[in-house]
C-alpha cells in the first residue's frame, strides 16, 4: 500500500517567513526582512522541487497567482522592478520568490542573494504590512498548523 503524501511547509520557510494566507494554489508568505519587500509562493503540493513537476492545471493556476501576487506588490510598493527567481538549491521545495525592487535600494541593481544579513520586521512594521497585503492580495485565512 502506498502512503499518500501530504504537503509540509519547509522547515527554512518556516523559521524565515509569516504566513500570509492562500491563493487556490499557493501559500503566500512575507519573508521576515524589512529591507525589501519580499513575498514567496509556494505551491501546496508534497514532494515537488520543480515547476515543470506541476501538471497543467496546477501552472496555469500558478502563474495567474505569481502575475496577481507581482502586479499587486507592484502597484502597493511603487516598484521599479519586481523580481522573481525559484533558486531552491538551499530549500529544495518548490517556492517562488516575488521581490519588490528599487533604484535607490541597497544592492540596485544586483542581486539580493545572500549579500545582507535579513533585518527581521519591527512588530509594528509587521503589523502594518500584513494587513496592507492581506487586504491587497485578498488571501484566504491560513488555518494553525497547517
Amino acid at each position: 500500500m502506498v502512503t499518500p503524501q501530504y504537503f509540509v511547509l519547509h522547515p527554512q520557510l518556516q523559521q524565515d517567513t509569516i504566513a500570509l494566507g492562500r491563493m487556490d494554489l499557493c501559500q503566500v508568505l512575507l519573508m521576515n526582512d524589512s529591507q525589501f519587500p519580499w513575498l514567496i509562493l509556494v505551491p501546496e503540493i508534497a514532494d515537488i522541487r520543480e515547476l515543470f513537476q506541476l501538471n497543467q492545471q496546477q501552472r496555469q493556476m500558478f502563474m495567474e497567482e505569481s502575475c496577481h501576487l507581482a502586479e499587486t506588490i507592484s502597484v502597493i510598493y511603487h516598484a521599479d522592478k519586481i523580481n522573481i527567481g525559484a533558486i531552491g538549491n538551499m530549500v529544495p521545495q518548490l517556492h517562488i520568490h516575488h521581490i519588490v525592487r528599487f533604484r535607490n535600494d541597497k544592492l540596485w541593481p544586483a542581486p539580493i542573494w545572500g549579500k545582507l544579513p535579513a533585518v527581521p520586521y519591527t512588530d509594528q512594521q509587521l503589523a502594518e504590512q500584513t494587513v496592507l497585503l492581506k487586504q491587497q492580495l485578498s488571501l484566504n485565512p491560513l488555518a494553525l498548523g497547517d
